[in-house]
Order: C-alpha cells, then sequence, then structure tokens
C-alpha cells in the first residue's frame, strides 16, 4: 500500500517516516525542494519524492489516497489543486487542523466527483513518530474502511507506549456502519463519524489542551512566587495593597524537583507534565522560552477560538477553556490598551 503525503513539515515528514516503518510506502511533495529531499533520504526505500502534484498523483496507483498536511488557511487551495486530478474511487484526507464546517463543505463537493474525502485530527506532535499519533477521523464508512491500515501504522503501538499505558489491538478491527469503535479506540484511531467528525473531535481535543496548559502554568507561577515575603517592600504605598503574612510567603521552591515529584503517583500527571518537568530539568528558569514569550506572546492556531465559538453556538459554559484561549491572547499584549484605559481612570479618580 502505498499514499500521497503533501505538505513535509515537522508532523507530515515525520508521519511517512512512521508509515515507513509500518510497510506503508509513500510519495512526498512540498513546496521546499530540501524538504522533499531530506524526507527521501532519511525514509529509505518506502519513500519517493515528487517533483509536481501531477507528479505526485502519477506514482499512485488507483484507487489512490493523498493525504494533504498543509496549514488550515491554504487546505482550500491545496484541495482545488489536486482534486482535478483524482477520479472516482479516489481519497483525499485531510490531516490538519481545519474548521470542521469547511470539511462537510469539501465533502460534498467533493462527492460529486466522486472522490471520498476523509478530515483526520492528528495528536502526537513531533513525538508522534515515536509513540505514535492519536487520530480522530472524519467521513463516510467505506472511505474509511480503505485507510485503516494507514490509521494502524500511525497509531501507537507498544514500543512507543509509556509505563501505564494500554496497547490496543494489533489486528485490523472491522468499522461498521458509522458506529464508534472503541476497539480501535484503545489503539489510538477512532472513526468518530460522518465527514467533519474528525475535525470536531480534535478541536475540542485542543481546547482542552489550552486549558490544562493553562492550570499547569498557574500552578506553577504560584509556587514560583511564593518566596515574595523573602523581598521587603521599598516603601509603603497608598496604591498597593501590603502583604500581610510575609513570614509565611518565604519558600523557595525547586520548580523542576516538585514537576519530578508530581509525575510519580500524584493524581495529575500527564503528558504535558512530563514535558514541562522535563523542561524545568533543562533550564529551571525557562528563559529561552521566556524570551520568547515576551517577544511574540504564546499563539494561539485557531482550534480554540473554534471551540469557544462552538461553545457559545450551543450554548454549553466552557469557562476553562475561555480564560485559557484570552490569556493566550493576553500574552501576546492583546490587553495592553486595556491596562492603559484602567490606569487612566485611576489616574482621574485619584489613584487610591
Amino acid at each position: 500500500m502505498r499514499i500521497g503525503m503533501v505538505g513535509l513539515g515537522r508532523m507530515g515528514r515525520n508521519m511517512v517516516w512512521r508509515l515507513a516503518q509500518g510497510g506503508i510506502g509513500s510519495v512526498v511533495f512540498d513546496a521546499r525542494a530540501e524538504a522533499i529531499q531530506e524526507t527521501v533520504q532519511r525514509g529509505g526505500e518506502c519513500i519517493e519524492g515528487a517533483s509536481s502534484p501531477e507528479d505526485l498523483v502519477a506514482r499512485l496507483l488507483p484507487p489512490r489516497i493523498v493525504w494533504l498536511m498543509v496549514p488550515a488557511g491554504v487546505v482550500d487551495a491545496s484541495v482545488d489543486r489536486f482534486a482535478p486530478l483524482l477520479g472516482p474511487g479516489d481519497t483525499l484526507v485531510d490531516g490538519g487542523n481545519s474548521h470542521f464546517a469547511d470539511d462537510i463543505r469539501r465533502a460534498k463537493v467533493l462527492a460529486e466527483r466522486g472522490i471520498a474525502y476523509v478530515d483526520v485530527g492528528v495528536s502526537g506532535g513531533i513525538w508522534g513518530r515515536q509513540r505514535g499519533y492519536c487520530l480522530m477521523i472524519g467521513g463516510e464508512p467505506e472511505a474509511v474502511r480503505r485507510l485503516e491500515p494507514v490509521f494502524r501504522a500511525l497509531a501507537p503501538h507498544k514500543d512507543g507506549l509509556l509505563p501505564g499505558e494500554k496497547q490496543g489491538p494489533d489486528k485490523p478491527v472491522s468499522l461498521s456502519g458509522t458506529e464508534m469503535s472503541r476497539q480501535t479506540a484503545s489503539a489510538g484511531y477512532l472513526h468518530c463519524g460522518p465527514p467533519g467528525a474528525g475535525h470536531f473531535v480534535k478541536m475540542v481535543h485542543n481546547g482542552i489542551e489550552y486549558g490544562l496548559m493553562a492550570a499547569y502554568a498557574e500552578g506553577f507561577n504560584i509556587l514560583k512566587h511564593a518566596d515574595v515575603g523573602l523581598t521587603p517592600p521599598d516603601s509603603a504605598s497608598a496604591e498597593a495593597t501590603p502583604l500581610r503574612q510575609p513570614e509565611c510567603f518565604r519558600y523557595k521552591f525547586d520548580l523542576a524537583a516538585i514537576a519530578e515529584l508530581w509525575r510519580h503517583g500524584s493524581v495529575i500527571p500527564s503528558w504535558l507534565l512530563d514535558l514541562t518537568a522535563s523542561a524545568l530539568a533543562e533550564d529551571a528558569e525557562l528563559n529561552r522560552d521566556g524570551e520568547t514569550v515576551s517577544q511574540h506572546g504564546v499563539p494561539d492556531s485557531g482550534e480554540g477560538r473554534w471551540a469557544l465559538q462552538t461553545a457559545v453556538e450551543i450554548g454549553v459554559p466552557a469557562p476553562v477553556l475561555s480564560a485559557a484561549l484570552f490569556s493566550r491572547f493576553a500574552s501576546r499584549d492583546q490587553e495592553d490598551f486595556a491596562w492603559r484605559i484602567m490606569q487612566a481612570m485611576r489616574r482621574k479618580f485619584g489613584g487610591h
């Protein structure tokens, strides 16, 4: 079996390398020739480079599978580029972070050409090549079944599991109808429903990710400032609330050690905590990351916004997700003028 992979960024190239380990070949294309060259050189005989979209499609045998791993903003252009090159029975996969409503629209348009459209929310980051990828899949059952060998190759297996993680089934699991298979879920991939369902689930997944990251960040920030009582105030000020019991806040915590401690036996372990512990062990002050935040802030790639907008549309409260998203806006100085307004008001009424 062989697929076409379009987009060889941090995710796409690792995915084709993992597919090669599972015995599935790829024909790859990227706008950057050097990305194609590097991917082919490190991928062995299972990976071929293509010089153009036409060349990529020509190297695949029907029914062809073309997997797009490109930013959400260029998916439509990529679909428009490849759709005329494909025919009835072929499948186009969007593995990026598209909005689920766009998937519904694309699936309808491609169905008129006889081309199946499958949306796949992919989680795993740069560690996915080793650990495997969590795959949230939307599309018609027949197209999803045809792709199952690809999903099994990409999903986690025992060699990439962390301590305590469970291994899912090694053998193919047949998906019947549009029902969700809990058997495949334990293997790391799930047919979530019709077109758009995969990216809907991934959207919510990333919203939760924002909330978890914000909770860890805020907690460690409290620990970081638990030594405020060691620094006496310069002078009494009517504009600043005094620290009532400075003797209660004279702790100099080893954050790296605490992060490592929480990974063992506590109720808040996670892969995000593992990564936090690793980062703190490398640099307790996070100076490099701190410089990045001060210059550019923490980005949001769209899914957190879409999750919050969806919550509003369907009338479901999501205060944690909203606070996490807004904190990212704040990190990029998007509230700077608001602070100026507040300070202006305080000065006008006397600053007390």
